[in-house]
């Protein structure tokens, strides 16, 4: 059994896989998680619902009964990871993992069919199948790149939100104070000059909501430039750090390669 067990984490595990790119199962599996999302994003669509559904139906219960054995089988070999080496107690911190959660959450529309197809909360959790695409992260070394490279700069984004945040204040309250008398419905209150805000702060200018002012339209014009740095300081900061991880990378990849 336990020679099994390592041969099928050896499989499972895409840093245990010694031969280079993803292993037969994995490569099906990222497939089957890839053909689930499309079915599901399909079968929202009531057209194709209505002549295709029940087929639709049959593969997702399939893909359904795949996921669930794999999700039970990951249970079972997670032992052989050195994070998850001490028996049960190791399975149980697996299972509470931020990756088996996610997969345990995309299960839940299969594990829970019994509610009945009217309800809105049965919607939603035919909805979460979409989050199956998440999965995709740990066969993925650009995704877990990504990871990295958010992670190694999360103090300078958190500076960028806060930022972004004071701003998105001070421009609400500023234009509630000069715009909300003569227009209570756009700008009635903070909260709802915020939706102004977050629209000229992030630089998309719906026009559903302006200054007609003259101190107004002073002020959302300095509010759309400091809309372009906000838009900048977090698209340098993650530029920067996606550089440094792929040199730091590169620079292991090439001493692994000359030892």
């Amino acid at each position: 059994m336990k020679k099994w067990r390592h041969r099928c984490f050896v499989h499972l595990d895409p840093s245990a896989w010694s031969l280079g790119g993803l292993s037969p199962i994995n490569r099906f599996l990222t497939t089957a998680i890839v053909f689930s999302v499309v079915i599901a994003i399909l079968d929202s669509e009531p057209l194709i619902n209505q002549r295709w559904g029940v087929g639709m139906a049959v593969v997702e219960k399939f893909l359904g009964v795949v996921f669930i054995v794999e999700y039970l089988v990951r249970a079972w070999v997670c032992v052989e990871s050195h994070a998850y080496q001490d028996g049960w107690r190791g399975r149980l911190r697996y299972l509470r993992s931020p990756t088996a959660l996610i997969d345990l959450l995309a299960l839940s529309p299969m594990l829970l069919t019994f509610i009945g197809n009217e309800a809105y909360i049965f919607r939603l959790f035919r909805m979460l199948r979409i989050l199956r695409l998440a999965r995709l992260g740990r066969f993925s070394s650009s995704l877990q790149l990504l990871t990295e490279a958010v992670s190694s700069r999360r103090y300078e984004l958190g500076m960028s939100v806060m930022l972004t945040g004071f701003l998105l204040l001070v421009s609400s309250t500023v234009l509630y104070v000069v715009e909300g008398g003569t227009q209570p419905e756009a700008f009635g209150s903070i909260p709802r000059t915020m939706w102004w805000a977050i629209v000229t702060l992030t630089t998309v200018g719906y026009g559903d909501a302006y200054p007609i002012t003259v101190i107004g339209r002073i002020c959302a014009g300095m509010t759309a430039v400091a809309g372009i740095g906000v838009i900048a300081m977090p698209t340098g900061i993650l530029a920067s750090a996606f550089s440094d991880t792929l040199q730091r990378h590169r620079h292991e990849h090439v001493h692994e390669e000359h030892h």
